[in-house]
């Protein structure tokens, strides 16, 4: 090898990072151990001195001393502290050496300590029967309010549990010429609660008074299977593909309509922000209205995106809670699949095959979590990780497909109903203590077009 080339080899092995090479190459216990150098201050020169000159010549003239002087002398001795033998004293003790690698070791384990699993219990908490609940993928029969009391449609009539306390009382019974109920959703007070019917109609109820208080017509031609809100907007999807805002505050509440789909509307999804509106149809379309682009009634509004990837029908839909533009989707028994999609661009970021039916999606607001529940065959619900995806747990016990599911308002229980006429709550999102202390941290600048 010539100069040129040891040069070279030299340099490179210069610039390795030291960290690197001391973690590679371990020390001899020789090359460990350092000089001690001593504090002087701790020294007693004036003994010294005295020991190397005074204490010598009277060792001279030991046989002239009589007994008594000698037995003064010890005394003496002791009293100053002179019967050492040393003539240097080092006070304080040289440290022990350490292994640097050890050390640094050590510091790195303490600074990443391991953080303990989270205990997921794979049993539901309660179990309530849910008799006559319609077993039909395409409505939407469950919510949770924010007043921690949820809402359920069985066949024509709407049931009211109180989380709290666990009293039941029963809202509304209607005709059968205008049932059953379609579509429940608690408007945002907790209060109010919004009933959609087979005929069409959609009914606005007070709960705390059990009061009707007033029904809108004229929204749709056939039942209303989804329903959302954003603030005093009630937007309305029925089986006749259309889609309708309605301000309940003014006598004329169509206010503004969104053409799109030709099969039924069965998701309906406002973004936390209230400017983008996500619907999924049973023409396996996902679409993605922007409220700055809505007009009038009359002119039928364009879509921000047209998704078609799913191959079945679109109900399950999912706004992350941490960032803004981020979309979850999921398809019906032909496709199987949960999507994420960047709404400011309409990407579709992943796609999950979950091997069953995605019935409802649900985010955790504490963590980075999703749980997806499913039809046929294990008729389970699955939390996930994310980005990932890994699978985190898997909670089975309903007889049928899990077709609802909504959130407790603090984040942590979830409840679901299925086809057995059951609804069933898990503790699966973790305890409202245990949530408060780890908070999600949401993504910075949520709100800007990030690149794929």
């Amino acid at each position: 090898m010539d100069a040129g080339s040891e040069r070279s080899s030299a340099t490179k092995s210069q610039s390795r990072p030291p960290l690197q090479e001391q973690f590679l190459r371990r020390k001899t216990s020789r090359e460990n151990l350092d000089r001690f150098i001593p504090n002087r201050s701790a020294m007693d020169f004036d003994y010294a001195h005295y020991m190397l000159t005074a204490a010598k010549k009277g060792k001279e003239n030991l046989t002239a001393i009589s007994p008594s002087r000698e037995a003064f002398r010890k005394r003496l001795a002791e009293s100053l502290d002179m019967n050492r033998t040393r003539i240097l004293a080092f006070r304080n003790k040289p440290t022990t050496p350490k292994d640097p690698i050890s050390s640094d070791s050590s510091l790195f384990q303490q600074s990443e300590p391991v953080k303990p699993r989270r205990y997921i219990p794979q049993t539901s908490e309660r179990t309530l029967d849910a008799p006559d609940l319609k077993d039909d993928f395409y409505l939407n029969l469950l919510d949770w309010g924010t007043s921690n009391v949820i809402a359920i449609a069985l066949e024509n009539t709407v049931y009211l549990w109180e989380a709290e306390n666990g009293n039941t009382s029963e809202l509304v019974t209607v005709d059968n010429s205008i049932g059953p109920v379609t579509s429940v959703k608690w408007a945002p007070d907790g209060r109010h609660i919004s009933v959609g019917l087979n005929s069409s109609d959609v009914q606005l109820w007070d709960a705390t008074s059990n009061k009707l208080l007033r029904t809108l017509r004229g929204c749709h031609q056939s039942r209303v299977g989804s329903l959302d809100w954003n603030n005093h907007i009630l937007t309305t999807g029925g089986m006749d593909g259309g889609i309708v805002n309605n301000d309940v505050r003014i006598r004329s509440h169509i206010v503004q309509a969104y053409s799109g789909h030709h099969q039924e509307v069965c998701g309906l999804k406002w973004s936390d922000s209230g400017r983008q509106l996500a619907s999924g149809g049973n023409d396996n379309l996902l679409h993605v209205w922007d409220r700055a682009m809505s007009s009038s009634v009359n002119s039928r509004n364009q879509w921000l995106h047209r998704l078609e990837d799913h191959t079945a029908a679109v109900k399950a839909l999912a706004w992350c809670p941490f960032q803004g533009n981020l979309l979850a989707s999921g398809g019906g028994g032909g496709d199987k699949c949960i999507k994420f999609w960047n709404t400011h661009s309409g990407a579709c970021l992943n796609s999950v095959d979950t091997g069953s039916q995605v019935c409802a999606l649900l985010w955790n607001k504490n963590q980075r979590e999703l749980l997806s529940s499913h039809g046929f065959s294990q008729n389970q619900l699955t939390l996930w990780r994310y980005p990932s995806m890994v699978k985190m747990a898997e909670l089975t016990g309903h007889r049928s497909r899990v077709l609802f599911m909504a959130q407790s308002p603090d984040g942590c229980t979830v409840a679901s109903a299925a086809g057995d006429e059951t609804l069933r709550l898990w503790n699966v999102f973790g305890n409202p203590e245990a949530a408060a202390t780890r908070k999600a941290v949401p993504e910075p600048f949520p709100h800007v077009n990030r690149i794929r």
